[in-house]
């Protein structure tokens, strides 16, 4: 049985691979990955603030205007909050690069493409063999349209594109109004893959203190759907690689990603919850199911699932929803919910 695959022109054993992820500060806990079969490790990322603030202009207004816009520059972490600062992050790099044998994959988040460019340029010296571009915005500003925000994406992978060598992914949010058409225009633009999707973490509020309160919720397998949903839309309609990245807890997971066009599954909550261990059983799990269903490689099962035979996929995904909210039936009351008295 054949596992390999291809992801940003890297040639990995199999498919799994671990996403950016904390994971990554502590080299016993990337050694244990190693061993349990990662493919490939993704770093957390680098973010964009801290670049910045290596160049202290963007941090000297944070900290000047702090209390006149408290509400704002709240959600900033202190300088000594962020896990690794820009030269930490370049050694812990290369301590990873001599400690492992697999792809590293280093990642930068941010909202532009300014600043990161001298950075990817010493990320890539350092030894990486990828690099992943988290590009992370909440769009608030109402005179700023959606066709700008998409634009920056692009502006910022081209710049980066034209700054290294190695392979770039650009990490997606499913909020876009055209993700086909960003896709497009991103694999047009020479990038090697694209992971999907970014998960956005939505503050709580604490309604007798009257506060904003930062939660973190790992993720869990019903948000596999929407990665599943975009990754058959993309397969075999572009050039770049394909990522899923959220969502994976086991094999079945795994395999659902792969046949609608996955060439690697990134692994982070289920990794964090159970240790790197569990990567070794949803690989030996992924193997048992391909040997019972008589499948001689991941590239057969590739794809098998996605929509690129479909004449119409804008149909077809009409009519899956229209079928789906003609045939479900209440419980209760046995009409179907797209039916109305």
């Amino acid at each position: 049985m054949n596992l390999s695959t291809t992801y940003l022109g890297l040639k990995l054993a199999h498919p799994l691979i671990s996403g950016a992820s904390p994971l990554v500060d502590d080299l016993d806990m990337v050694r244990r990955l190693e061993d349990a079969g990662v493919a490939a490790i993704t770093m957390h990322s680098l973010f964009e603030e801290q670049l910045a603030e290596a160049e202290a202009a963007t941090w000297y207004h944070v900290e000047a205007y702090q209390e006149a816009h408290s509400e704002a520059t709240s959600y900033l972490p202190r300088v000594h909050e962020f896990a690794l600062g820009p030269d930490t992050y370049l050694e812990q790099l290369r301590r990873i690069k001599a400690s492992v044998a697999v792809p590293v994959i280093a990642s930068l988040n941010g909202t532009t493409g300014h600043g990161w460019t001298d950075y990817a340029k010493q990320i890539q010296q350092a030894g990486a063999d990828a690099l992943e571009l988290n590009v992370y915005m909440v769009a608030t500003e109402p005179h700023i349209n959606g066709a700008a925000i998409e634009q920056r994406v692009i502006d910022a992978a081209r710049l980066v594109r034209a700054a290294v060598t190695i392979p770039i992914a650009v990490k997606l949010s499913p909020f876009y109004s055209s993700v086909a058409n960003l896709a497009t225009t991103l694999d047009e633009s020479d990038v090697d893959g694209l992971v999907l999707f970014n998960r956005f973490y939505q503050p709580d509020i604490d309604i007798d203190v009257l506060d904003v309160v930062p939660r973190l919720k790992l993720s869990d397998p019903s948000e596999l759907l929407l990665r599943v949903r975009w990754l058959a839309v993309l397969s075999g309609r572009i050039r770049a690689s394909l990522a899923a990245s959220g969502g994976v807890h086991s094999a079945t997971d795994a395999v659902k990603a792969i046949m609608a066009g996955a060439h690697a599954v990134q692994l982070v909550s289920t990794l964090l919850q159970h240790g790197p261990e569990r990567l070794a059983n949803i690989l030996r799990d992924l193997q048992r199911w391909m040997a019972e269903r008589e499948y001689t490689s991941v590239t057969e099962m590739r794809g098998s699932m996605s929509l690129d035979r479909c004449p119409n996929p804008a149909a077809f995904e009409r009519g899956n929803y229209v079928r789906l909210l003609q045939t479900w039936r209440s419980p209760h009351t046995g009409t179907p919910i797209g039916r109305r008295s």
